[in-house]
């Protein structure tokens, strides 16, 4: 019986970094290797899957971008349209892995399974742990249980689903964590026929004790065309801020009330969203309620489709 083909994206990331000469093993350089040099250090991949491999980007993530995303996604889009390929793993910097993956769940066609994996530690950390991650993405990838699940990110050999993995710890294996159990998650690919680019330019923007509101003109005037507030409690909008937030929305710049805390923004509770034409983004963060507004935004959709349906993503 033939192995499962699956096709390896990498953009960098620990995972692919160096101790700096002379330094410890707290600083290194990410996106250093390439991948190649990372599937011979798992010589134990060869049982699981027949791999080929695409460096499509080499950077640290906490450099990435949204022309990035657009990057992946081509390159993601084509491998999972080969009818040769069952499977994708792409391997990505841990800083802002959430929002790629995420990013790649509602815009990828549903169907095969998607596998994002990264390193809190080096490539040449005496006990590097991306080894361990690229074979568990891999196995994932190359399985029936990854089918049917949407994007998944594995760390730490546990999977999560893109939906709800955060990372919750700036240091340690155990740095991502998500709620509900991975097997739980369903796909989306709601943008999966998006084809514009660039992105529209959505900001996010920190409630906290006396946030100027300057900050929401000078993004208007900068170009952005969404603003997602990261606000305190039930994502509460501060009163110093609401002209400035009018003035946007005269402008055309979408609004998303989101919440600094666990749990959901209810729209029109503690705020009249109606009567101000503001959106409310559930219960995603901040980082990923940007990702739905950008997309929606790219997609067209007019304010009644973006109130409709972005609490529900």
């Amino acid at each position: 019986m033939a192995l499962p083909r699956i096709r390896i994206l990498a953009t960098g990331g620990t995972i692919a970094g160096e101790t700096c000469p002379g330094g410890d093993i707290t600083r290194y350089r990410a996106g250093v290797r390439p991948v190649e040099a990372l599937l011979t250090a798992v010589p134990e991949l060869g049982a699981l899957a027949t791999l080929d491999a695409e460096q499509i980007l080499s950077l640290d993530s906490k450099d990435m971008t949204p022309d990035d995303w657009l990057c992946m996604l081509s390159a993601a889009r084509q491998a999972l349209a080969d009818p040769a390929i069952d499977g994708l793993v792409l391997l990505h910097g841990t800083d802002t892995l959430e929002e790629s993956a995420y990013f790649l769940h509602l815009a990828l066609p549903t169907g095969k399974p998607v596998v994002l994996t990264g390193a809190m530690r080096p490539a040449d950390h005496p006990e590097a742990d991306g080894p361990a991650n690229l074979l568990a993405a891999v196995k994932l990838a190359a399985s029936a249980e990854g089918v049917g699940k949407g994007v998944l990110v594995v760390m730490n050999g546990k999977p999560h689903g893109a939906r709800h993995v955060r990372k919750a710890r700036t240091s340690g294996l155990d740095a991502f964590e998500s709620d509900p159990d991975w097997t739980t998650a369903r796909p989306d690919g709601r943008f999966a026929s998006l084809a514009r680019a660039p992105l529209p330019r959505v900001d996010i923007l920190p409630g906290y004790a006396g946030a100027p509101a300057m900050l929401i003109d000078a993004c208007v005037a900068d170009g952005a065309q969404g603003l997602v507030l990261a606000l305190s409690g039930h994502g509460s909008v501060p009163s110093a801020w609401e002209p400035s937030l009018r003035r946007a929305r005269e402008h055309g710049v979408a609004i998303l009330r989101a919440s600094r805390c666990a749990g959901p923004v209810i729209r029109n509770a503690n705020v009249d969203d109606d009567r101000e034409g503001w959106l409310t983004a559930g219960d995603l963060p901040p980082p990923k309620a940007r990702v739905a507004l950008m997309l929606a935004l790219a997609a067209g959709w007019d304010s009644a489709t973006r109130q409709t349906c972005l609490p529900t993503f």
